[in-house]
């Protein structure tokens, strides 16, 4: 993965002074501009090669759309609610966040509000407030011997479970993703939602927002939970139904909610926020100075690591490139892009033209590397003719659109890492098989025609496909000593039989092709 370079940095929200300072110290551009309408940041965005927001920034399609340079959208926090990572993706811009920033902050807010559900401390203090001394009124109960159910079992439900496991807690827990043997060193018991419900005394979700957990408690699920169960939401608003929840704490089958996030923020419609068993917080998880220092430092570290081709941490979209930077992969990469380049090229056809793409990688060293070895073979294939400009994040979407079936295996083999590529246009089969020789990407093989030597992969070249004969070589020679462009090499295949393909170095590319058709019957050019 080469480098991506940012040189100018827009941070539309109040982040850590130290997100500013660690770009800057960097070689990064920043301005600051804080409260911006959406047609502010619409005319603002267009200048920037990157973008920080925390939550209050709406990142449209819009926003995406009117922005020219952008390469990176970074979140000063977790989750990406207020960002279309869709858009962003096709646009081949890498959506970040900082998921571990605000772990702890989120976590201590969770386990607050479940200890003020057990002992009514805000309501309590309220009262005290109002000159009153109502002990009765606010009899709680101890946590030690309940049941806490975890539904997310990610870094935040993991740290929740084990500061809750310290009041003498029991935990019980769901995740789809998280192995149950790696809970069960927590001390969460994983089980199914249906197994979880009926057991619990207070449930607390950390799941993200999205369409499979969009009302994971409602109507049908406090139905089956025990009567006057207490629930927390400290994660997205609409996690838990407001309308249910509602429901549940005025029939009493919910005995409190603690919530920090709500649908719509602020929230208009107040029934949930003003009931006696509701504890509501204005988003406060990620509020503490601990959590925006760690945030503002980590979204910038991850940006510089990235510029400086080190590492990629919290993409959301691109997580093909966290495997890319290595310096093998960079040659890996160029050999991908260049292999689909020179198939385009010979087979002469435009995106719509191409309807399937195979993709073989072979050798232990080529293991790894499969995922990015398709995107980079794509991003040469559709580099002309698809509209827009393909790279390692957006370019499975763009073959997905335009309808190319994409095809990739690994075999395992002892000898040297290769790469096959074998693509359908217009009916017809061309192919390829390129390596990395001494830190270079070469061409081994084309359409059947095997290079006496390996072609290396860089500068103009130019294949063509002839019937071999004494004359060929002279007659092209002469051709391209007209069109005024000199040969700095040429590759030929070891068995000349039949219809073979040759390889030209070139001072320079031809600007038309067609006068070569005469003598050739097929014919490609790509500069490395």
């Amino acid at each position: 993965m080469a480098p991506i370079s940012i040189k100018t940095v827009l941070i539309s929200e109040s982040v850590d002074p130290r997100c500013k300072a660690i770009l800057e110290e960097n070689g990064i551009r920043v301005t600051e501009k804080q409260n911006m309408k959406k047609d502010e940041l619409i005319a603002e965005i267009k200048d920037y090669d990157g973008l920080v927001v925390r939550s209050a920034t709406k990142v449209t399609a819009d926003v995406i759309d009117a922005a020219t340079n952008l390469k990176i959208i970074g979140r000063a926090g977790t989750g990406v609610d207020n960002v279309d990572v869709d858009a962003a993706t096709k646009k081949g811009i890498i959506v970040m966040n900082t998921p571990s920033g605000n772990t702890i902050s989120a976590a201590e807010l969770t386990c607050a509000l479940v200890m003020s559900l057990s002992r009514h401390v805000p309501q309590a203090a309220m009262s005290m407030k109002q000159g009153k001394w109502d002990r009765k009124k606010f009899m709680g109960a101890e946590l030690y011997g309940k049941v806490l159910g975890i539904v997310g079992l990610g870094r935040i439900g993991k740290e929740v479970a084990s500061r809750m496991q310290s009041f003498g807690m029991r935990t019980i827990g769901y995740d789809p993703i998280t192995p149950v043997e790696v809970t069960a060193t927590w001390g969460v018991e994983q089980m199914s939602l249906e197994q979880l419900w009926p057991q619990c005394d207070y449930i607390t979700v950390h799941t993200p927002l999205m369409p499979s957990t969009v009302g994971l408690l409602n109507d049908e699920s406090f139905a089956k939970c025990k009567k006057g169960v207490k629930v927390v939401n400290c994660a997205r608003g609409g996690i838990i139904d407001e309308a249910a929840l509602l429901r549940a704490l005025e029939s009493g089958q919910c005995g409190g909610a603690g919530l920090d996030v709500f649908v719509e923020e602020p929230p208009q419609e107040r029934a949930l926020i003003d009931h006696p068993n509701a504890i509501s917080c204005p988003h406060l998880g990620a509020s503490t100075k601990e959590a925006q220092a760690r945030c503002g430092e980590d979204i910038a570290l991850q940006i510089v690591d990235m510029v400086k081709g080190k590492k990629l941490v919290g993409a959301v979209n691109a997580q093909v490139l966290a495997s890319t930077f290595s310096q093998e992969s960079h040659q890996l990469i160029k050999l991908g892009e260049a292999v689909g380049g020179i198939l385009q090229s010979c087979a002469g056809s435009s995106t719509k033209q191409l309807s399937h793409v195979q993709i073989t990688t072979q050798g232990d060293g080529m293991k790894s590397s499969t995922g990015y070895m398709t995107s980079s073979v794509l991003v040469g294939l559709l580099n002309k003719g698809s509209g827009c400009c393909p790279n390692l994040v957006n370019v499975l979407n763009l073959a997905k659109e335009s309808g190319l079936m994409v095809s990739q295996k690994h075999l395992a083999s002892d000898g040297a890492g290769v790469c096959k590529v074998e693509i359908t246009a217009k009916g017809c089969s061309y192919k390829a098989r390129g390596s990395v020789q001494g830190g270079m990407p070469v061409l081994l093989e084309l359409s059947d025609s095997v290079f006496r030597q390996p072609v290396s992969l860089t500068g103009n070249l130019l294949f063509f496909k002839a019937t071999a004969n004494p004359q060929l070589l002279s007659s092209v020679v002469g051709l391209l000593a007209t069109e005024g462009v000199e040969i700095e090499s040429f590759s030929a295949p070891a068995d000349r039989s039949g219809d073979v393909w040759y390889c030209v170095g070139l001072s320079s590319l031809l600007k038309d092709l067609s006068a070569l058709k005469p003598l050739v019957k097929d014919v490609g050019q790509i500069s490395i």
